[in-house]
């Protein structure tokens, strides 16, 4: 079973959208801070939290701090004595107030829409701070917040909410966190949540106290009561989030923590961008966690950080993405610091195309992408180098039963490769590896076989008419990756040389003009669109016509 998990996604929609389209797992797991501001304008929102903190103050100012700040300002407005501008204020803040809750709806209702197409995975969202209580949402069914689910005999429960007040989130609509600092065990809802339920993987949004909890200003800010019961209890995974700048994975009596910063960008309180994208994905057999990932979106591309496995009572960490991952550690952007290019506009209309039939991934798909990944792990023990593209139906997230799998091979061969690869060695041992572990379970073909010895020497060199590289740029532009981990640092090294990227993309685009008109290539999408329609899904307008400028075409085709 593999379990993706992300929090603090503050807004960031688009993102999590693109890590549904990119990824593949049987679990999702999303721990709050779900929305950023509770209206569509900037300014709308910087007038409500002045509201907010001017009626809070009075509150304060007349020891009333126990009543709902919405109640609170209620009794003002009603109150015959109220002055005249007090007056104003409270009813401009009851209206921005019910204002924010149906913003807040209409936002969440936007993200069950991107969650709903990832339908052959269960996905599960939990409040933060800076949300509404789910269950007044389009989110409800998916809400883990004091409810719990029982997937493949292991238990998954949750507890929404964080230990303070957003300032700018209407008081009255949050999760009243119970279970923070100075609430003992047994009058501790959270705990007695837990202790009724008996979960093996616990989803949070504050963490347990002394665990990934660390405030400059306050120390720990933990949750005493969720690191008594994970103490004391067979919890395997404590899954949290909110403080960012507290990522990693801790293990503590048996339990594995996590927190993998903030998933959505942030600003700071000095307006400074933080960018996000981080996640884990943790990868599991029964009861038993194998193998656990820290990952990082960039765009439409995700790159391992690092990867934890068990050993011998401990957790073994192994830096893949050094760069990005001291960047992370030193709270300094690595990927915004990056110009981003633009790709010429056939793989821009093919990407566009692509995203929209992976809203519709189907699980032979799914099965095929894990089988590869399987199958690269075995490899890698016999290749320094080994990674893929996947091309075809698998690509575009459409494979049936029947499917073959279209592939390009990444090795690393040196400067003794040769151009065919039929006379390479190191080709055609994969090539058998490869046809022992798919035999008798699906068809494939290589199509290609890119070198990236010699791609990175073209890149170092910025030769421009390298063959091996314009193959390289082509099949990176459109493929899915397998093993990605190996191609990032290689596409890394190309990304940074935006004016070489672009003129080898340009150099090939004859090659696209001719590609998109090839018979095979047409049918393939005829095929791809009579899939949907067997489904009951009709193609928008709007993507119909993508396709016919991709492939081509007037519209009486």
């Amino acid at each position: 079973m593999k379990i993706i998990y992300c929090t603090d996604i503050h807004g960031g929609f688009d993102e999590l959208k693109s890590l549904l389209l990119e990824t593949v797992a049987d679990i999702y797991i999303v721990s709050g801070d779900l929305i950023d501001i509770p209206f569509y304008a900037i300014e709308t929102a910087i007038h409500y939290h002045e509201l907010q903190s001017y009626f809070h103050g009075l509150r304060r100012q007349w020891n009333m701090e126990e009543q709902l700040l919405e109640d609170f300002v209620e009794d003002l407005v009603n109150f015959p004595e109220t002055s005249e501008e007090i007056l104003k204020m409270g009813m401009q803040f009851q209206q921005l107030t019910i204002r924010a809750r149906r913003v807040m709806q209409q936002k969440y209702k936007v993200l069950e829409n991107i969650l709903a197409f990832k339908t052959a995975s269960r996905i599960f969202c939990i409040p933060g701070n800076y949300d509404m209580d789910l269950k007044f949402t389009a989110l409800h069914e998916r809400d883990l917040h004091l409810h719990w689910y029982t997937i493949n005999t292991l238990k998954i429960a949750g507890y929404g909410g964080g230990d303070s007040w957003t300032a700018g989130i209407p008081e009255r609509y949050i999760v009243r966190y119970k279970a923070g600092i100075g609430i003992n065990d047994r009058s501790n809802e959270m705990y007695s949540f837990f202790k009724a339920v008996k979960p093996g993987i616990i989803v949070t949004h504050q963490p347990a106290h002394g665990v990934h909890d660390w405030l400059s200003f306050k120390g720990p800010s933990g949750s005493p009561a969720l690191r008594t019961y994970c103490d004391n209890n067979p919890v395997l995974l404590c899954l949290s989030g909110h403080i960012h700048e507290q990522w990693g994975l801790e293990y503590i009596e048996g339990t594995v923590y996590l927190n993998p910063s903030n998933f959505g960008d942030v600003t700071t309180s000095s307006g400074e961008i933080r960018e996000g994208g981080f996640f884990f994905q943790i990868e599991m057999d029964e009861q038993k966690i194998e193998r656990i990932i820290f990952k990082k979106l960039v765009s439409n591309r995700i790159h391992d950080m690092a990867e934890y496995t068990p050993a011998g009572g401990t957790w073994k960490e192994k830096i893949i993405d050094g760069k990005r991952y001291d960047a992370l550690k030193r709270r300094e952007n690595h990927d915004l610091e990056i110009k981003k290019y633009s790709h010429i506009p056939q793989i821009e209309l093919f990407n566009d195309i692509r995203n929209f039939f992976r809203m519709f991934q189907t699980r032979e798909t799914e099965e095929r992408i894990d089988m590869l990944e399987k199958v690269t792990r075995l490899l890698e023990g016999h290749f320094e180098t080994i990674a893929m593209d996947v091309m075809g139906s698998v690509n575009v997230g459409l494979s049936q039963s029947q499917s073959d799998i279209d592939m390009v091979l990444y090795l690393e061969c040196g400067h003794e490769c040769v151009s065919e690869r039929g006379k390479c060695e190191n080709y055609r041992r994969a090539e058998s590896m490869i046809t022992e572990r798919l035999a008798g379970i699906y068809k494939f073909e290589i199509i290609d076989c890119v070198d990236l010895s010699t791609v990175m020497r073209s890149i170092k060199e910025r030769n421009f008419e390298c063959e091996m590289t314009q193959r390289f740029v082509a099949h990176r532009s459109m493929g899915r990756p397998i093993n990605y981990r190996v191609i990032a640092p290689v596409e890394d090294m190309l990304n940074r040389d935006v004016e070489l990227r672009s003129e080898i993309e340009g150099s090939i685009h004859a090659f696209f003009k001719i590609f998109t008109n090839t018979s095979q290539h047409v049918t393939s999408f005829e095929k791809y669109e009579l899939r949907l329609k067997s489904l009951g899904i009709k193609i928008p307008d709007a993507i119909r016509s993508k396709i016919r400028d991709y492939l081509q075409r007037d519209e009486n085709t």
